[in-house]
This record gives C-alpha cells, structure tokens and sequence, in this order.
C-alpha cells in the first residue's frame, strides 16, 4: 500500500506535534447549519482548546449518531443547510486548528470522489471520516482523497478482530477513530471498558495519533479515556447544548472544561 503524498499529513503532522509536546488531543464535534451562527460556534470551540474540529455535514439517515445528532442534523437539513454551502463558509473561516468533516457515503457518490475530495481539501479541510464506508470499499474515495491531500480517518471499533484492525489502521490517514463503545453516538453516564481496551489495541500498531469517541460526555470521562488514548471527541454532549440554545459562549464555555479534564485541572 502506497504512502499519501506529503501534504495528506497535515492533519497527522500537527496532531502528532501536540501530542508528543505531551498534549492530550481534544476533538470536538459540530453539526454544520444546525444555526445561524454555527460557524461563529466552531470559531469559539476552536479557540477553547480543541486540536482539531470535526463538523458534520448534515444527512438524512447518519446511521451512527443517536438522537442528539440526528436532530441537530434534521433541524439543519430544514434550514437548507447543503455541503456546498458549509464547506463554501469553512472556506472562509480562520479557525486556527485543522478540520475534519464528518459524512456519509452518499453525498461523496452524489458528487462524485475527485469533485468531494477537490471541494474539501479547496474549503480548508484536511480529514474527513465516513463511517459507514467500510475497508473493503473505501480504496476509490481514499485514493481520491489521498491526491487531493485529505485524510480519511478510519475507525476501529472493539468488535473488530486484530488482523483487521491492523489492515483498518494501515489504509487511515490523520488519526484513528478508536470507538469506546458499540452503540451509536450520545451521552453516557459511565465510559465503557471497552474504550481503554480499543484505545491500547490500535496504540500497539500505529504511531498514528488514536483518538477515541462515542460516549464520552464529561471532563472526568474525556479525563478517564486520555488515560490510555491519545485524545477524545466529544460530540452528543456539545449539540445538546447548541440544542438547548448553548450558543458560542456556552460551547466555549464546555469545551474549555473538557480541556481542563484532560490536561489534568
């Protein structure tokens, strides 16, 4: 299997560089057009300590996301929200930390490999996950996303046997998506056993960056998984609160204790 050209490691590069700075990785998730001012959301988590952002392209069906998500996406699925219109308004943010987008396959068939991975990596992008995109198919969309200098970040989950993961983290790119738990996404009142022990598996065969996600909701859970995790992403727990009309002060306000969980204050 063939290396991705050089500028496919920007997202790796800087999240290794945080990490080996002694950094624990925070990567906090936004559904793009759930609001008006979901851009000036992504700027105010953005500067609150996050690493990375990953921002969701809403869709009708996201088949891994729990009832928090799915809203937030239904509600910006009414608004009009489009994957041409977000990623024309990332285009134009200076968020200051890489962007990762979330989506399903669908709309990179609908708009074709070369076209998706051109417009992301054009709108600033530099990762993109697509979780229901399974190992066996994602070689067209990955080697189109490799040439356009976008990560596609794969995802383990604790089901998944040991060669397969060792053949799932060769093909990822950026970081390792390590799912805590099996289950869709949301909040949880206690993070699962199995989020250590997927976390420590892929840290054995990759120097990729593993980042863990899927009921992690709290500084002290976000703390607990960075225990043996390179980093977290936390997402049911900050659309909540846009839901519950956080705004930006508000999702700055939850990231920046997420951030203090993990460093440790």
């Amino acid at each position: 299997m063939s290396p991705p050209p050089p500028v496919a490691g920007v997202l790796a590069d800087h999240l290794r560089r945080r990490r080996d700075d002694g950094a624990k990785l925070l990567v906090p998730y936004v559904t793009a057009g759930m609001q008006d001012d979901w851009l000036t959301v992504a700027e105010a988590v953005a500067a609150s300590g996050a690493d990375a952002l990953e921002v969701g392209l809403p869709f009708s069906d996201p088949m891994i996301d729990g009832p928090v998500i799915q809203a937030a996406s239904l509600r910006a699925l009414q608004r009009g929200t489009t994957p041409r219109r977000v990623l024309a308004d990332l285009a134009l943010a200076d968020l200051g930390v890489p962007i990762v987008v979330m989506t399903y396959y669908n709309l990179i068939l609908r708009m074709g490999h070369r076209r998706m991975a051109s417009l992301l990596a054009e709108s600033g992008v530099t990762g993109a996950i697509v979780p229901d995109l399974p190992l066996e198919e994602v070689g067209p969309w990955a080697t189109a996303a490799d040439e356009a200098g976008v990560a596609t970040v794969m995802l383990v989950a604790p089901s998944t046997g040991s060669e397969r993961m060792g053949r799932i983290i060769e093909r990822s790119r950026g970081f390792v998506y390590g799912i805590g738990r099996m289950g869709v996404t949301g909040e949880r009142a206690a993070v699962a056993a199995s989020a250590a022990l997927v976390a420590g598996a892929a840290k054995a065969r990759t120097d990729l960056p593993v980042c863990v996600g899927i009921g992690v909701s709290t500084p002290e859970q976000a703390a607990e998984v960075c225990r043996v995790a390179d980093g977290v992403i936390v997402g049911s727990a900050l659309v909540r609160r846009l839901l519950d009309g956080a705004g930006p002060d508000g999702a700055a306000a939850f990231t920046a204790s997420l951030r203090r969980g993990i460093d440790g204050g």
